[in-house]
């Protein structure tokens, strides 16, 4: 078995995906498992330190060492080096075979560089001094005793058979691995993340993994090159060179380690190492910052501090760093003392035990924080927590999830022995069945020292008088099953619902998703600790039944789990904790008009559809195939549910087999063969997860009667393979969210009889839950923002080799659901930089890896810093709003706080004129009426301004433009915008969220461009055209055009007056709202082959759709329109849809500079009135939605070095979008999530160039923007032009007077021949006259005649 074992280890080199395989060896290896590899009698021979021991010799010293003291030493292996060696590691504990809770952890890591070789006989030395001291000496006695010592000699032992004895500076490659890797480098780093490639590393995969693993509490690396102890961190954000210190949060604490290291070192304690290549480098003490030394990305120690758990500092114990063997007694010598001192550290500070209040059992991966230092540890498995602190006076927490936090205050730390504190963590269980006795808050170390004062929390507590017990469970007692199996009617199931919601108030939340086709609600019931939200850290889980039907089986059964879970919880321990963890929503039917349809004993598929005859696990939209079936109710608002809720594993219960049925469920080809998907091995984990807790399911063969020759292995089967189903639920959930599905077939009778029900119970009672038990494997974790800790919500979370990413929810939590094995996980957010380090999936427990994403900060290449002011109360106010109201259920919540009386009708031209007027009278401080113009027929066209200050110009707030009725006969926009601007009214000085906004907005709203179409237009009419037109029969859509050279003839005049407006307000967004269709479209409507800007176009799209309860599901569905067919996330480019020039969409985007988005509404373009109410709702959120986002994208101002504001200038984003600044120099665009440039130019001035970043929860960067004159000419430096011009002029002068002179001596020297031709002037002034005027006309008529002349050009020339 051993030479199997070590086989297997060996191929770790080759393939590091076998590590998922290996992981089980390598922790059995850890737990002393791997014994002797050499003969077990192999003979000790005293130690004469003057030599080296290679790899052999050092294997047989160990192996020799273990076998002599197996009491208390222990020799493993966590894995192989890249040339097959092994890592060895000796344990030297009492008992090393097995962990003891309460014992500290401590280890020592040595030549992590192979030819810095000191370390590597020290340890050795080390290893021998502690096992034959112990007994012996007191000291060596109680340090094996009460600690866990782990020692590794050599952590590249490639490295070490590559170098020379006597190389003191490091001339071989002997330092870095076989695979030229620097190990000290090849850490996830927290400023870079990992970079190096892991199948290069794997003594650093295998350290990663036991750190992991251990929890380790102290730890030191041992290093050669000079005589230093080093401490955290090793490196900075910046990453300068050196002489930068870079502080952790127990900086304090790990200068004293350090100095407990260097005070008992001979040498290092002088600080004056006097190595042979710097005779001057000196430190302080004999200690340092690492980086204040020297800047090391990815190294070990500050690994250990941020991710493992763990203190380590690096000793550095030799100038020489592969001495002769001569210096090695003098070296042991040397370090003797330090090590041992160092050891005894892993003592101090506070220890104990975190366990649970109520059944006494050990809470691991609690944290444990305190007051003013911001770096939390977590308990062991045992619940045992170490934390060192120095001497003083502490605030110390107890954290752990579904539990109330627990803090002692005034914590007194002495010198030496640790403060023994433990704490009992009071669970979150709410009036739960029991005798219990509430505990008032106490000091006491075993009982929890804070409580809710907002609930009835309760434990079970010892009998009076014995404090000092631990609370205890009442006695062991079985589960409560129920009682009554029957089949459940709508009417029946609905009542069973309200009456545990109603029993169990606590751990129960019953609600709607929507309605069937026939009206029925679709419920859902919660279960959960806290079971109205979504808490941070907890993962979503939901059960789906009933899809067909008549399969009632998964329907009744969800009905018995809701039953078990609520009796039983507070009394069962494992209902207790999987409540307690999870949120688990429960859908018993999601076709109830088909169970009502079906019978009792069919074996028909009666009741199988939906009542509008649709399968609907066939009505999903398909990755391979376009589904053409109209998308049905029941369909629409589960798509909506599973885009809301963050959910991470789900099961769809069916009958008719008996088989778990795992993605994907159809192929590219639509045949029936195996089809893989990127998680199929996490698939197939969750998948026999279920199967083999049914007695039944496991064998294979479900159906013997009904299918003798159908055989699934295992009881499981990918559904492809078993028969290709297009546009099934389990698939679309795994491609469009974040969420796994299965699909179980729980029984070959689809409909059985009711006395058959306690039977269907019993077989997939165990299964339901340990499929539940399923969503906490993996890993999980936060990813969150380094500055300020807050959580990033729509992070990417991304696997190595896995093309399958998930994303963040709201409060940055995320699950990742992983079999066991080594992963290579990225976290990456639009404006951070990308993190990625590795992580180690275990079988029983989600590990937890946060990630702490550092922003992407301004590079300015200009002299311009791009300062960012100072923010005043009221703009931290704003910023505060606007992330609120971007993340979580901020919106939802101000939809549901805000409300307002309505009574909606349709209103012609004449009521909205009154209703605006009357606005205007009754919100006379916040609003502004203003005519635009008139229509062919004189009636006005509106524009509502709404703001704090209507009528005077804030240049530096966003202005958002609001239009509707465009088309005459598409009301419901202007229906609507008239009902939202007495919502904002309404709501000022009421609602904070509101006021802020429209204090910090100009909001305008045009309710109607063609008043004359709307009079004509005729209502229940959803395709008519009547009334699309102007009086002129002109759709004004096609009659917005920019210059005189598009336009044939004189706008109309409602086109005019909305140009004018759009040109002169500079707004920063528009929103237009039409009808026919149910989408949202972004710029262009005129066909053009790429769009500027299209991913900040599309986003703003996609902000409004994704805030509409069915547009984002991307369903057009308007097939009376002629409208079929699906738009991604419900949105699409508008030339997509109906491409056509002169809009009023494009206008905007060319001429005044701002995004319009148009938002169609609905299928029908005049819908009976008593549908607006649902209309509004459905469009209620989304509208605010804009008005939160106008105040996102990049805004700032540009102004001289004086301040004084530049009007005009050109801001050009991403070299492609442009804008310009007002008369107060002021701008703002709105701009996708992401990295961003900005180029300012201004005539006159140097160019300024930014960058910068824009968050899709955050109000947007103010950046100032200050220009120098522009010394440059001709792209020189005005001051050598200026020069060189002089220069030149003056060589000017002095040629022309050279020229001049010479002229003149040459006139007086020819004057006589002059003279002479001028007596016989006379002669030749015809003859020179005729030559002279035809050379003229020549000259102008066709040498210099361009041919692009046009006629009338050349004909003027012939007439000079």
């Amino acid at each position: 078995m051993v030479q199997i074992c070590k086989d297997l280890l060996t191929t770790v080199k080759l393939r590091v995906p076998l590590f998922a395989f290996l992981l089980p060896l390598v922790v059995s290896f850890g737990d002393g498992r791997l014994h002797l590899i050499r003969s077990a009698s192999t003979e000790e021979t005293a130690e004469t330190y003057d030599k080296y021991y290679d790899y052999v010799h050092l294997s047989e010293r160990l192996q020799s060492l273990a076998h002599k003291y197996p009491h208390i030493a222990n020799l493993s292996s966590i894995g192989q080096s890249v040339e097959g060696r092994e890592l060895w590691v000796m344990r030297i504990t009492v008992d090393p075979n097995n962990d003891t809770p309460g014992k500290p952890k401590f280890k020592y890591v040595g030549n992590m560089h192979g030819d810095e070789t000191v370390s590597r006989q020290v340890l050795v030395y080390l290893v021998e001094y502690l096992l034959t001291k112990y007994g012996k000496e007191p000291q060596i006695s109680d340090l094996v005793n009460t600690t866990d010592i782990y020692i590794m000699p050599s952590m590249n032992p490639d490295g070490f058979e590559k170098s020379k004895e006597g190389d003191c500076s490091g001339n071989t490659d002997g330092r870095i691995n076989a695979k030229k890797k620097d190990l000290n480098r090849s850490f996830p780093d927290q400023y870079d993340g990992t970079t190096v490639d892991p199948e290069s590393i794997p003594e650093v995969l295998a350290v990663i993994r036991w750190i992991q693993e251990k929890k380790f509490v102290l730890s030191g690396n041992l290093h050669g090159g000079t005589v230093v102890a080093s401490y955290p961190f090793d490196d900075s954000v910046s990453h300068l060179q050196s002489n930068h210190y870079s502080r952790s949060e127990d900086d304090r604490l790990f200068r004293y380690l350090a100095l407990a290291y260097a005070q008992k070192h001979p040498v290092m304690k002088t600080g004056e190492p006097n190595c042979p290549d710097d005779l001057s480098e000196t430190f302080q003490d004999g200690i340092t910052n690492g980086a204040q030394w020297y800047d090391v990305a990815g190294g070990m120690q500050d690994y250990n501090y941020v991710y493992g758990n763990c203190m380590e500092i690096t000793m550095e114990l030799s100038c020489c760093k592969y001495p002769p063997a001569s210096e090695l007694k003098k070296e042991w010598n040397l370090n003797r003392e330090s090590l041992l001192a160092y050891m005894e550290k892993v003592h101090i500070g506070v220890r104990g035990f975190v366990k649970d209040a109520v059944s006494g059992a050990a809470l691991g991966d609690a944290s444990i924080m305190v007051a003013g230092i911001h770096h939390n540890l977590t308990s062991a498995k045992y619940g045992d927590y170490y934390r060192l602190l120095l001497p003083g006076t502490y605030n110390i927490t107890a954290v752990a999830p579904r539990y109330l936090p627990t803090t002692f205050n005034s914590v007194q730390v002495i010198e030496g022995k640790a403060t023994e504190l433990n704490f009992t963590l009071v669970p979150l269980v709410n009036e739960v069945a029991l005798t219990t006795t509430t505990v008032p808050s106490t000091n006491h170390s075993d009982v929890s020292a804070t409580n809710s004062s907002n609930s009835s929390q309760t434990l079970v507590v010892p009998p009076e008088g014995d404090k000092n017990s631990p609370p205890v469970l009442p006695p062991v007692h079985q589960p409560i099953q129920p009682q009554e199996f029957r089949h459940h009617s709508y009417a029946d199931m609905e009542l069973f619902l309200r009456k545990y919601n109603s029993e169990f108030p606590a751990i129960t939340y019953l609600y709607s998703i929507g309605h069937s086709a026939q009206g029925r609600e679709l419920y859902v019931m919660v279960i959960s600790d806290n079971p109205r939200v979504h808490e941070h850290g907890e993962p979503e889980f939901k059960y789906v039944a009933n899809m067909h039907g008549n399969e009632v089986v998964g329907r009744e059964l969800v009905l018995n789990l809701i039953e078990y879970l609520c009796r039983n919880y507070g009394t069962d321990s494992e209902v207790t904790r999987l409540v307690n963890s999870t949120r688990i929503h429960i859908m018993p039917s999601m076709n109830p008009d088909g169970y009502e349809a079906a019978s009792e004993g069919d074996k028909d598929d009666k009741g199988r559809n939906n009542s509008n005859n649709f399968d609907l696990n066939r009505n999903f939209p398909d990755q391979f195939f376009t589904n053409t079936e109209p998308r049905q109710p029941e369909t629409i608002v589960v798509m909506n549910w599973l885009k809301n809720i963050p959910f991470v594993l789900s099961a769809n219960l069916h009958g008719g087999s008996l088989v778990v049925n795992y993605p994907f469920d159809d192929g590219k080809d639509g045949l029936s063969h195996y089809s893989k998907s990127p998680d199929d091995a996490v698939f197939q984990q969750v998948a026999r997860a279920y199967s083999q807790e049914n007695p039944l399911m496991h064998k294979g063969h479900p159906c013997e009667d009904l299918y003798p020759e159908e055989y699934f292995q295992d009881g499981i089967t990918n559904g492809a393979q078993w028969y290709a189903v297009t546009g099934g639920m389990q698939d679309w959930n795994y491609i469009n969210t974040n969420c796994f599905e299965v699909t179980i077939e729980q029984g070959c009778v689809k409909f059985p009889s009711a006395k058959e029900l306690p039977k269907y119970w019993e077989q997939n009672r165990r299964a339901l839950l340990q499929f539940i038990h399923q969503v906490h494997t993996g890993v999980k974790g936060t990813v969150s923002n380094f500055d300020d800790g807050m959580g990033i919500p729509n992070a990417t979370i991304s696997v190595e080799k896995i093309d399958h990413n998930i994303t963040t929810a709201l409060t940055g939590d995320y699950w990742r659901l992983l079999i066991p094995g080594t992963y290579l996980i990225t976290a990456s957010a639009h404006g951070y930089k990308p993190l990625t380090i590795y992580a180690t999936a275990s079988n029983n427990r989600a590990e937890v890896v946060d990630f702490r994403l550092r922003r992407l900060y301004s590079d300015s290449t200009s002299e311009s810093s791009g300062s960012k002011p100072t923010q005043n109360p009221s703009e931290k106010e704003l910023h505060s709003l606007i992330t609120e109201l971007s993340i979580g259920q901020g919106l939802d919540q101000l939809v549901h706080s805000a409300g307002t009386e309505n009574s909606f009708r349709y209103q012609n031209s004449k009521d909205l004129s009154a209703f605006l007027t009357g606005l205007k009278l009754n919100f006379p401080n916040i609003t502004f009426l203003h005519s635009l113009g008139q229509s062919v027929e004189y009636r006005t066209i509106w524009a509502l301004e709404i703001s704090n200050k209507p009528k005077e110009a804030e240049q530096s707030e966003p202005k958002i433009r609001f239009v509707a009725g465009i088309h005459g006969n598409a009301p419901v926009g202007t229906e609507l915008l008239l009902e939202f601007a007495a919502f904002l009214c309404i709501n000022y000085g009421k609602n904070p969220a509101i006021t802020k906004l429209i204090n910090e907005t100009r909001i305008f709203i045009v309710p109607s461009i063609n008043p004359d179409g709307r009079e004509q237009a005729v209502e229940k009419q959803c395709t008519s055209t009547r009334g699309m037109t102007n009086a002129n029969g002109k759709d004004l859509d096609k009659n917005f055009f920019g210059n005189a050279s598009q336009r044939v003839v004189e706008p109309e005049p409602e086109t005019r007056a909305m140009m004018n407006f759009i040109l002169n307000k500079g707004f920063t967004l528009s929103v237009a709202l039409d009808g026919g269709s149910l989408v949202a479209t972004y710029p262009y409507d005129k066909p053009v082959q790429t769009v500027a800007n299209e991913d900040t176009l599309k986003y703003l799209a996609s902000v409004y759709a994704n805030n509409h309860p069915k547009m984002h599901l991307g369903d057009t569905g308007c097939s009376k329109n002629g409208q079929t067919g699906n738009a991604q996330d419900g949105v699409m480019r508008a030339a997509e849809r109906q491409s056509h020039m002169g809009s009023m969409k494009d206008f905007s985007m060319d001429f005044g500079h701002c995004p319009e988005i148009t938002v169609y509404t609905g299928c029908c373009l005049f819908p009976p009135v008593d549908h607006l109410p649902t209309l509004w709702a459905e469009n209620k959120k989304a509208l605010l939605s804009m008005l939160v986002e106008v105040h996102k994208g990049v805004r700032g101002v540009v102004r001289d070095k004086s301040g004084k504001p530049i009007a005009g200038t050109m801001i050009v984003l991403n070299k492609e979008v442009k804008v310009f600044t007002s008369e107060g120099g002021y701008f703002h665009a709105l701009l996708a999530p992401g990295s961003h440039s900005i180029e300012a130019i201004a005539d006159g001035y140097q160019h300024q160039h930014q960058t910068f970043v824009v968050s899709s929860y955050e109000a947007a960067n103010f950046i100032v923007i200050e220009f120098d004159m522009d010394n440059k000419i001709f792209g020189l430096p005005r001051e050598f032009v200026v020069a060189s011009a002089a220069a030149s002029m003056t060589a000017l002068v002095v040629t022309a007077c050279i020229i001049w002179c010479v002229c003149a001596a040459k006139s007086n020297r020819q004057k006589d021949g002059f003279h002479r031709l001028r007596q016989h002037r006379d002669d030749y002034d015809d003859e020179i006259r005729l030559n002279s005027m035809g050379s003229k006309k020549s000259l102008l008529a066709n040498e210099f005649q361009d041919e692009s002349e046009s006629d009338e050009e050349t004909l003027y020339a012939n007439k000079i």
